[in-house]
């Protein structure tokens, strides 16, 4: 029974150590202002709208080429 409770104090000391260490972390970092991260946003949106357009190009073009081989 007390090796259960050992594991027990040394389990609630591991996980207060990683919590206060977690806290000092978040206290270093640099939230995104919101002009920031709508500017992000977009550029993501806009990179993802081009890769879309390409591939559905590049699938449209295939498949025409397999339909000539095939059909």
């Amino acid at each position: 029974m007390d090796k259960m409770i050992d594991k027990i104090k040394v389990f609630w000391g591991k996980t207060k150590q990683f919590l206060a260490g977690s806290l000092v972390e978040l206290k270093k970092v640099v939230w995104p202002t919101p002009k920031q991260t709508l500017a992000s946003t977009s550029v993501v949106i806009i990179v993802v709208i081009i890769i879309s357009v390409f591939l559905g190009i590049v699938d449209f073009g295939l498949s025409k080429v397999v339909k000539l081989v095939l059909g």
